[in-house]
């Protein structure tokens, strides 16, 4: 399973490579693969960090910044490991909130109070604090070629292949729900689109929330529900590519379909779904309120901690009749080192750690669905993170969510795929738009400023 997957993703990212040379943004692209490994760029001598084992006699604390404020006691025992092996650094995990961590990492960084390692998103908006001077390079990392395939580390590169942070994780998407509730209501897990609107359905009449998602936490119905819809309708990668190399305009009769995806679910969703944020959603679930809630795989941990008082499974949503179904495998994030920290060499003695083993292992059993992305990861313990893997081997291919890789930053003035998607998105819920006048707007925004997609204007 393990090897399919990084076929797939390899696949995923190489070939992109090929769009990048014909056009695409350079600050945008993946790092081509033909490219000398960094690690052979010097001599044996220069490879290791200045300060691969850390003073002895100094007492060291780094901070690590992160999006993910549900994982500190994960974190202490990773953290607590690595301190074993290294009695004098101590590492002290300092997450921000999901919504608010890139405005706040940026300003520490431009302030000069950032933490000495942080997470790093993938593609254009970690590439841009790289380009900025705030992401040490990690060129002369030892282990870093080695640890990880070209379809892991080129997000985390620049166009000559230099890294700049370590990747560390994957996430996967689909929906929780409770196995209690479809039983007492007779539903089979839907296996086509319209046997999972008939289960939501037959949920609504019975009195049960059928979806606990809810809009006031925008990222939520965007990234997880709509980039969840759009890899079956479009085709997956192939797909993708097709629309980043101007062969489909962004108001196609595929993106039409999956904002009407969203119109349907409309009817499902709790009352008051405007003011029902991402918190809210999760613990209408947990609390047995809700039948199901798209999520991702990153809320299992929540999930077994907190949804104790029934049983509960995943699926991931049935594709429309006709599509086959693809399944969104995102690669999400890396961790890199503040090239302004005091404790650089320090820094980087944790990176070079989280190329180990241990840290895999350490990572996929404390935070399960947090997927590792080094290579020979050792079998996962947790059996909802199981499902969720063979979640890929089902499907006919893995894609990353649809507006990463080149569509995240647009020019000044203009409006970036994200935010373009998430208005587009919150519209149709709203009654404001229909699906196709949804996928209009999505289109014209792109048309104004992507440069494949300029034939596409209105």
């Amino acid at each position: 399973m393990k090897n399919k997957l990084f076929v797939m993703l390899s696949v995923l990212i190489l070939a992109s490579l090929v769009l990048s040379a014909c056009g695409a943004p350079a600050t945008e692209a993946p790092a081509v693969a033909t490219e000398a490994p960094a690690a052979t760029e010097a001599p044996a001598a220069t490879e290791a960090p200045v300060a691969t084992e850390a003073p002895a006699a100094e007492e060291i604390t780094l901070t690590l910044g992160s999006w993910r404020v549900d994982d500190v006691a994960a974190w202490e025992v990773i953290n607590a490991a690595f301190h074993e092996a290294y009695p004098n650094i101590t590492v002290k995990f300092d997450p921000t909130n999901p919504p608010d961590y890139n405005a706040t990492l940026r300003t520490q960084l431009e302030t000069g109070t950032g933490p000495d390692l942080f997470f790093v998103r993938s593609f254009a908006t970690g590439r841009e604090l790289f380009d900025a001077g705030y992401i040490a390079s990690l060129k002369d990392l030892p282990g870093i070629t080695d640890s990880f395939t070209e379809a892991s580390r080129s997000p985390w590169a620049t166009d000559s292949g230099e890294p700049y942070a370590v990747p560390i994780i994957a996430v996967s998407h689909g929906i929780y729900y409770n196995k209690d509730i479809f039983a007492a209501n007779g539903i089979e897990v839907p296996t086509t689109w319209e046997d999972l609107m008939a289960a939501s359905q037959t949920l609504l009449d019975a009195g049960v929330i059928p979806f606990s998602n809810g809009t006031k936490d925008a990222w939520d119905i965007n990234e997880v529900v709509m980039m969840q819809f759009i890899p079956s309708n479009i085709g997956g990668y192939e797909g993708r590519m097709a629309y980043l190399n101007g062969e489909r305009c962004f108001n196609s009769e595929e993106m039409v379909a999956s904002f009407q995806q969203i119109a349907d679910l409309k009817p499902f969703l709790p009352t008051g779904f405007e003011a029902t944020s991402y918190y809210d959603a999760e613990q209408l679930f947990a609390q047995g309120q809700a039948a199901m809630m798209m999520d991702g795989s990153w809320s299992i941990g929540a999930f077994e901690k907190d949804a104790t008082d029934f049983e509960w499974g995943v699926f991931y949503p049935p594709a429309l009749e006709g599509k086959d179904q693809y399944v969104t495998f995102h690669i999400d994030a890396a961790i890199g080192a503040n090239a302004a920290s005091a404790n650089l060499d320090s820094a980087m003695v944790f990176l070079e750690w989280l190329e180990s083993s241990d840290f895999a292992e350490l990572l996929g059993n404390n935070l399960p669905g947090f997927f590792p992305l080094t290579k020979g990861v050792p079998t996962l313990s947790d059996p909802i993170a199981a499902d969720f893997m063979a979640f890929n081997d089902a499907a006919a291919g893995v894609d990353i969510r649809f507006v990463w890789e080149k569509l995240l930053a647009a020019p000044s003035g203009n409006v970036d795929a994200y935010t373009s998607l998430n208005n587009n998105v919150i519209a149709v819920l709203k009654g404001e738009k229909t699906p196709q006048e949804a996928a209009d707007a999505f289109n014209a925004d792109l048309a104004a400023w992507y440069a494949p997609s300029a034939s596409c204007a209105p």
